[in-house]
């Protein structure tokens, strides 16, 4: 097992915390505090994480290409392997969610794994609304989701109106 690295960065919602080693991204998560790297040397793959994040909360960038390692159930990563294909200015809906996965029964179960989801941002489970349009449940807080909806919809060329508009 390879040990992983940490690195910090500030963003626009606050310190994001990054984790990985030199394969893949094991995490991304809002913290608090004045945290510094743990290593004096971090992988290429968590700098590059960090250099895309940047570009993304500078509105550089729509699409991420960093290699993801997320930890969970099969099912958890098969809903986060969903979450990946809403492109961005989109939202979809738990229940599209569930319908895309096999079961519309599943419903509670997908809001539980967006829950869980280890890799903000990058994996957008920001972009899963409620079937009304309402924004529910964010493990970062519902003002954070809603600022990554609205930047994502503000980038150049997005259509204001789009931004509830289901995948």
């Amino acid at each position: 097992m390879r040990s992983s690295a940490i690195a910090y960065m500030d963003s626009p919602l606050g310190r994001i915390k990054i984790v990985g080693d030199d394969d893949a991204i094991k995490m991304v998560s809002f913290t608090d505090g004045e945290e510094s790297n743990t290593m004096e040397s971090v992988p290429l793959v968590v700098r590059n994480c960090k250099k895309q994040l940047k570009e993304y909360f500078e509105g550089k960038r729509k699409k991420f290409n960093v290699p993801l390692a997320p930890e969970g159930t099969a099912f958890q990563k098969e809903v986060w392997n969903a979450l990946l294909q809403i492109p961005f200015g989109k939202t979809s809906t738990y229940a599209k969610q569930s319908v895309t996965l096999g079961d519309i029964k599943k419903i509670r179960a997908v809001g539980t794994a967006n829950g869980k989801n280890p890799i903000a941002v990058i994996i957008p489970c920001h972009r899963v609304i409620g079937t009304d349009g309402s924004l529910t449940g964010y493990a970062g807080g519902l003002d954070k989701k809603e600022w990554l909806l609205r930047h994502e919809n503000s980038m150049p060329g997005q259509n204001q109106t789009s931004l509830f508009n289901e995948f």
